[in-house]
């Protein structure tokens, strides 16, 4: 009895463990997923021109580090954008910050990137708000591809890419130069000069194809914002995913053992319904004929029995059980109506 409770308290100090090291790991994932911050922050505001494409969440980065993301985005004025966002409590942002709206990717994730003007100036206080004069809306891609896209019908999709990122990043400040974006161009241009016939042919055969994907601009916008918000969603609701995907497991875990126990007796059912659907059909005709003709056999021998001198017995009702052979009991009852049996 001892060595059963040193067990069973053994076990019971085992599950705790796993259970808390179970929950802390999913935390830790719920948070790095989510880039979730614990820092204190302060909330700003800053008025855009357009915010197109920015979505509640995104990032707020300095030099490139995140140091807090976007609160809330309204309408302002009716032709402007308020864009409410919180900022790590550390991080300092004056009267000469410039927020910039910037593309984190092609797919078109933005984030505003916060810089330093010149000379500057007084801390903002807690919703200090960084007027139009000191924003930057994002880049019209639209109107950028546009230029390239002869460029662009001849290039693999990996050139393009890496090409449209390329100018991305010098336009926005990011990185690279002017000298070595035209330097790219002249590359790409002379590997495209080598191929000249090959491009007219194409520009040929797919000029009423750019044409329908240049009237399909806005719809192709569209729904990268709306993929945009299906990601946010997505990653808004990790935990509930997660504890889900857990669930699943588990029914799936449970549903693998019950039939595995519950296999040969169903099979073996199976095989006897198999039987006995065959034996009902190979006599159908039998047990259907006698069926029909069962109500008129019963009201003959009624009559017999009750005006006739043929039987020995007279039987007012009966009622039982008939057994099949696989097992099957099936209630049988019969009463006579007639005067005799009236009480």
């Amino acid at each position: 009895m001892k060595l059963l409770d040193k067990k069973t308290a053994f076990d019971t100090v085992r599950l705790g463990i796993f259970i808390v090291v179970t929950t802390v790991a999913t935390a830790l994932l719920a948070v790095t997923i989510g880039n979730i911050s614990f820092n204190q922050t302060t909330k700003y505001r800053a008025v855009f021109t357009d915010a197109v494409g920015l979505n509640k969440g995104d990032d707020i980065r300095i030099a490139g580090v995140k140091v807090g993301q976007v609160d809330k985005i309204a309408l302002y004025q009716n032709t402007l954008a308020m864009v409410t966002f919180s900022v790590d409590s550390d991080q300092i942002v004056d009267t000469s910050t410039h927020a910039t709206l910037r593309y984190r990717n092609l797919v078109g994730n933005r984030y505003i990137a916060l810089t330093d003007g010149v000379g500057g100036g007084e801390r903002l206080k807690k919703n200090g708000v960084i007027p139009k004069e000191r924003t930057t809306p994002a880049l019209d891609l639209s109107v950028l591809f546009n230029g390239f896209k002869p460029l662009f019908t001849a290039l693999t999709p990996a050139d393009v890419n890496q090409f449209a990122f390329e100018v991305i990043k010098v336009l926005q400040g990011e990185g690279g130069t002017i000298e070595s974006l035209l330097a790219k161009t002249a590359s790409l241009t002379t590997t495209l000069a080598d191929a000249d016939q090959v491009i007219g042919d194409l520009i040929t055969n797919l000029t009423s194809t750019l044409q329908i994907v240049s009237q399909r601009q806005q719809n192709f916008s569209q729904l990268l914002v709306n993929l945009q918000q299906f990601i946010t969603g997505l990653s808004k609701d990790i935990t509930p995913i997660l504890n889900s995907v857990g669930s699943i497991n588990s029914l799936n875990t449970k549903t693998a053992g019950l039939l595995q126990q519950t296999r040969v007796p169903i099979k073996a059912d199976l095989d006897k319904l198999r039987i006995t659907a065959s034996t009902l059909d190979d006599t159908q005709s039998i047990w259907v004929k006698t069926l029909q003709n069962m109500p008129t056999k019963l009201n003959s021998m009624t009559r017999t029995a009750s005006y006739g001198s043929f039987f020995n017995f007279y039987m007012c009702n009966f009622d039982g059980n008939v057994t099949l052979p696989l097992g099957t009991r099936i209630p049988v009852a019969y009463d006579n109506n007639s005067a005799r049996c009236q009480k």
